[in-house]
């Protein structure tokens, strides 16, 4: 088996400078605990170098580009490139982003050097213009030689002839296999090997006693022996469904109707691969362009009757562009329609959405009824609350669609400094009420700076308009503080040049109620009730 190796250099550079939008030709490095973990060349010819702290190497560059480590973004940014390679020879296996490994598939294109030629044509015009290709016996053999070759050129290692090709490679290509690796390479460089050809040269048994299964297998690798096999991954199913109308129709109903089907195949086929779809791209087509695309997400799976939901939705929202808008009075679009399109954006295992022992069929019921109204009175206009990270009470509250999954929310794990501790209060005011609270002498009561109450509250009332206790505009009569707890400061928008200090205090009064105040920089509110 002949192993091809495509090779793009510098790649946590390359997609970070991509996903910041700055220029591919900038000196740029990519940091990590602030120590140069990648660079580019540009860089390296200011005297950058991988290891060097931050400091250093703005020291060697001053006008460089610093950029945050995300292996996660360099994985998604080189999927396009494993793509590429996929479709022109299946079996690819990602070794990590930026390098890639496939046999390779110099009989499907009469020898070796035209299928690497393709390759790097291909890669090249999907947008990448650093790649170096290395085919070889095996797998360690073909990466050197990717990094022998040229950029957008190649090395081919002829059958049988690794051993004599990595005789000469320096000692230090070793370090690549990271903490080990280095310590290896020191090691050896101490014993005074520079090659590979010296590693290779050694007796094995000698090797193994003094170095360990790890230092065999490195003398193996440097030999030509190399034994690594990679796990090729299996080319995902295409999962897509789409239906074509001919003629095209110009009617929301009829478009409805004539989906149902496709709906329903798209999906059997996500169960026929144990999985369901999470979240779908809907996609119309107008005379063979796209004209309304967009992607939904439901809070558990699609299945066919919400995908039809959803098409009709659509093709009636208020935000598609007005070639589209559905004319309510006729239910007819403006632009005929010859194609549907679902395509799953997130699908997930079946057995993680199975269903409860006894169903689900009454929660199918309600979902049903919603999604009636929701059909009446617009996709957005029926909303549920949701719970996400905040300060304040009303702040932790979000309202989503019905039968939307809700995004881009408040992460609740993070510790919101200034937050009051629990039990949550059972009413949240829309309106806060304007609100007194005075100490001993009918003082005002304040928070300084520090967070210092400059008198204790013994008697407060609720004054104006609002929707909590004397919300017809009177204000109610004195009440003596039973109880009170507090305060919770909080110092928000500071960064905006107003005064965001505020506090709360949880106050009981006589009566026995509880109440959530706030004092801010232009007095006390009420803001919610522990009923």
């Amino acid at each position: 088996m002949r192993v091809m190796v495509v090779w793009c250099p510098d790649w946590s550079v390359v997609a970070a400078l991509e996903e910041a939008g700055a220029s591919p030709r900038s000196p740029a490095a990519v940091l990590h605990a602030n120590v140069v973990e990648v660079c580019n060349g540009p860089a390296r010819a200011e005297g950058v170098r991988r290891g060097q702290r931050r400091r250093d190497a703005q020291a060697r560059c001053p006008e460089l580009v610093l950029l945050p480590t995300n292996p996660d973004r360099d994985a998604r940014a080189f999927e396009p490139v494993m793509t590429t390679v996929e479709e022109l020879r299946p079996g690819v296996a990602a070794l990590r982003p930026g390098l890639l490994a496939v046999r390779a598939p110099g009989s499907w294109y009469g020898s070796e050097t035209f299928a690497a030629a393709t390759v790097s044509q291909a890669v090249v015009d999907g947008g990448v213009w650093d790649l170096r290709i290395g085919i070889a016996d095996d797998l360690f053999t073909a990466e050197q030689a990717a990094r022998t070759a040229e950029a957008q050129s190649w090395t081919v290692v002829p059958p049988g002839g690794s051993a004599p090709f990595l005789r000469g490679i320096p000692i230090e290509v070793l370090q690549d296999d990271g903490p080990q690796g280095r310590e290896l390479v020191s090691l050896l460089q101490r014993l005074g090997l520079r090659s590979l050809g010296d590693l290779a040269d050694l007796p094995g048994d000698a090797v193994e006693h003094r170095l360990g299964a790890y230092g065999a297998a490195v003398r193996r690798r440097a030999g030509g022996e190399d034994r690594s096999l990679f796990a090729a991954r299996t080319p995902p199913p295409e999962l897509d469904a789409q239906v074509s109308f001919e003629p095209p129709l110009d009617s929301v109903e009829a478009i409805t109707f004539s989906v149902r089907t496709t709906a329903g195949r798209f999906v059997a086929q996500l169960a026929h691969h144990q999985l369901v779809a999470t979240g779908v791209r809907v996609e119309a087509e107008s005379d063979g362009v796209v004209c309304s695309s967009r992607t939904w997400l439901h809070p558990r799976h699609f299945n066919a009757r919400d995908l039809v939901d959803r098409v009709h939705w659509q093709l009636q929202s208020a935000d598609v562009g007005g070639s589209l808008r559905a004319r309510k009075e006729s239910g007819a679009v403006r632009a005929p329609i010859d194609r549907i399109r679902f395509v799953p954006e997130v699908v997930e295992s079946a057995a993680a959405h199975g269903e409860a022992l006894w169903g689900s069929a009454s929660d199918d019921l309600v979902e049903r009824g919603v999604a009636r109204v929701q059909g009446m009175i617009g996709f957005e206009a029926v909303l549920r609350p949701v719970l996400q990270g905040g300060r304040s009470p009303s702040a932790r509250q979000a309202l989503v669609p019905w039968g939307e999954r809700a995004v881009e929310l408040r992460p609740l794990d993070r510790p919101w400094p200034g937050r009051v501790p629990g039990p949550a209060p059972v009413r949240v005011f829309a309106a806060p009420r304007s609100a007194e609270v005075v100490d001993d002498r009918g003082h005002d009561v304040c928070v300084t700076d520090r967070g210092v109450v400059t008198g204790e509250p013994r008697r407060f009332r609720v004054v104006g308009q609002g929707g909590g206790p004397g919300g017809n505009g009177t204000a109610l009569p004195w009440q003596p503080v039973k109880a009170w707890a507090g305060p919770w400061p909080t110092d928000e928008s500071w960064w905006s040049g107003g005064d965001g200090r505020s506090a709360r205090f949880q106050v009981v009064g006589a009566d026995g109620r509880a109440w959530l105040l706030l004092r801010g920089p232009e007095g006390w509110s009420l803001e919610a009730a522990y009923d």
